[in-house]
């Protein structure tokens, strides 16, 4: 009774103060899926249509078959996105033009289907020089006859299921990432309640309005409309797109710098004008056209891109331009590949120099015998001949040529089948040492180390040369201020720095306060003449022109988060 109550106040409460109230009050939004008996027809003609734009904008202007087909079929220079609230109301979700012409946010990162494994993951496989070998050998058995003919067959595919299953279990985890992925849930702007919900992102469509808080992941890419920075400014960290961890600046479109404050998502009528999708990060055109006809550019500046984090802003809002496999971060990604180790590779040109001497020895084997058989002036009296019918049309050169085939299958084992799965075996081994391995783990996360490419954990061991293009890569973006040397004056011993490097080890001891204290001492006679002037070469004014070079060469965010701690990030 009184969660019914509170839920009718907050029904009848004003927008305001439910937007206030929103991350701890708002359900997850599940929109209602298509009927399983609808009629296919609108779906299959929705992909065909896209399935032939994605096509269209991969081949090349001369390739259509004349210019005024091309020129009818090309894509627009720009897409054209509406917010999905001036639609009908009554269009349920999966009908939604912007979710018939534009791509959702669910993403598949794997690369086998159930349908696609068994040919694909075989034509991979068949890459091996040994198990082509070994499928030729079964092949030559079957029509020879030397050895049982089914019998032949259980080696090879007990290879062949062998790294089935393990290219599976690999296929198998980025699927369960995948769902991972799409279950991820943000906030977005329901018009119908005039309030920010929680939904999945596989649900999120173009046009829809996002609210992302502070150190939340970005779900698709977002036209940025609104901050809580009194000037409109967004930090985000794109390390995940490109590996840095410094901050980026993004700002919010220019015609919504005095309305930010008061801005409703129902109220924002404009339509956005963006380029069509493509893998370029650091490059963003486009225009919003307000429905007086005003146009406003907008630039890689106003954009937020999928997978980053939003850092020292309390919140952002948006409009979505391009999910799931149109954003930028997806079209970067080429897919799962199959990766050859470097000992794969040497393995397979062994197999070749064993096949290549293989062959000079049977051929060696059958030449000999046609000799040995023409030797014969009688048929009837060479040894150990198999039977045939009529002896007196017995041809030697046939008979050297059957040979031939037949020291192939006798030889075969020079090859040695279990090769590969001895090498996968050892390949499982090192895989499960080095996840159990101490050094390896990571406390701060509470993580171990994990293996992504099952097929090359050898690699790791054949590192040779580290080549980094900046400190942080090594320094793990903690830079400790150990020392430092001004106007001939060592400002910190080695005391002091093994303090500080005990200090990161120890949460509690964090300063260095001996190297601190001797700072404030040299500054004090400074500071308190308030002289500024720095005409005089004294210790005090050359550690103040120090301290204030360094503060000029560093941009320092102060961000205090609601609920949370100061936050002090310098970029």
């Amino acid at each position: 009774m009184v969660a019914g109550e509170a839920s009718s106040r907050l029904a009848n409460a004003p927008t305001d103060s439910v937007k206030a109230h929103h991350r701890r009050t708002s359900s997850l939004w599940v929109p209602p899926s298509r009927p399983a008996f609808s009629n296919p027809a609108p779906i299959i003609r929705h992909k065909a249509e896209r399935s032939s734009r994605a096509l269209k904008s991969l081949l090349p202007c001369g390739a259509c078959c004349c210019a005024a087909t091309a020129s009818s079929t090309a894509q627009p220079e720009f897409r054209k996105v509406l917010p999905n609230h001036r639609f009908d109301s009554n269009t349920p979700r999966y009908e939604h033009p912007n979710r018939r012409n534009y791509a959702d946010n669910r993403i598949c990162t794997t690369k086998y289907t159930l349908l696609t494994f068994l040919p694909k993951n075989l034509f991979e496989q068949f890459h091996r020089a040994a198990n082509l070998y070994f499928i030729f050998i079964v092949i030559l058995n079957m029509t020879v006859g030397a050895f049982g003919r089914y019998i032949s067959m259980i080696p090879i595919t007990f290879v062949l299921m062998v790294t089935a299953v393990k290219d599976a279990f690999e296929d198998y985890r980025r699927y369960k990432s995948d769902v991972k992925i799409n279950h991820s849930t943000c906030r977005v702007w329901d018009n119908e309640q005039s309030r920010y919900r929680k939904m999945e992102w596989r649900n999120v469509l173009v046009g829809d309005f996002v609210h992302l808080s502070c150190n939340e992941i970005i779900p698709a890419d977002i036209l940025l409309l609104r901050s809580s920075d009194e000037n409109g400014i967004c930090y985000v960290e794109t390390s995940n797109l490109d590996g840095e961890s410094s901050l980026k600046q993004r700002q919010i479109i220019v015609s919504m710098g005095s309305a930010s404050v008061d801005f409703t998502p129902r109220n924002f009528t404009a339509t956005v004008y963006c380029e069509q999708p493509n893998n370029q990060i650091y490059r963003f055109n486009g225009y919003v056209q307000q429905e007086n006809g005003v146009k406003e550019p907008v630039s890689k500046m106003n954009l937020l891109l999928r997978g980053c984090e939003v850092r020292n802003t309390d919140f952002v809002e948006g409009i979505v331009l391009y999910a799931g496999r149109d954003t930028k971060a997806m079209l970067n990604n080429s897919g799962p590949r199959y990766k050859r180790s470097e000992l794969e590779r040497l393995t397979n040109w062994d197999i070749i120099w064993c096949v290549l001497i293989l062959l000079v020895m049977c051929l060696t084997g059958a030449i000999f015998s046609a000799i040995w058989l023409s030797s014969f002036t009688d048929p009837y009296r060479v040894p150990f001949l198999t039977f045939i019918e009529n002896i007196d049309m017995l041809n030697p050169e046939l008979e050297g040529f059957i040979n031939f085939w037949s020291y192939v299958i006798v030889l075969q084992v020079m090859i040695p089948i279990s090769l590969y799965v001895s090498i996968e075996i050892i390949k499982l081994g090192q895989i499960y040492l080095t996840s159990q391995d101490v050094n390896l783990y990571y406390e701060s996360a509470d993580k171990r180390i994990q293996c992504r490419a099952l097929n090359i954990p050898e690699e790791l061991g054949q590192v040779q040369f580290v080549m980094s293009d900046k400190t942080g890569t090594l320094t793990e973006n903690q830079m400790k201020f150990r020392r430092c040397y001004v106007a001939e004056r060592d400002y910190g011993t080695e005391t002091s720095a093994a303090t500080i490097s005990s200090a990161t080890k120890s949460p509690s001891s964090k300063v260095d306060h001996e190297l601190l204290s001797r700072l404030v001492r040299t500054s004090e006679s400074f500071l308190a003449r308030g002289d500024l002037s720095f005409e005089d070469h004294s210790p005090s004014s050359d550690l103040m022109h120090f301290f204030i070079n360094m503060a000029v060469c560093n941009t320092v965010v102060v961000n205090a988060h609601p609920h949370q701690f100061l936050e002090i990030s310098i970029i």
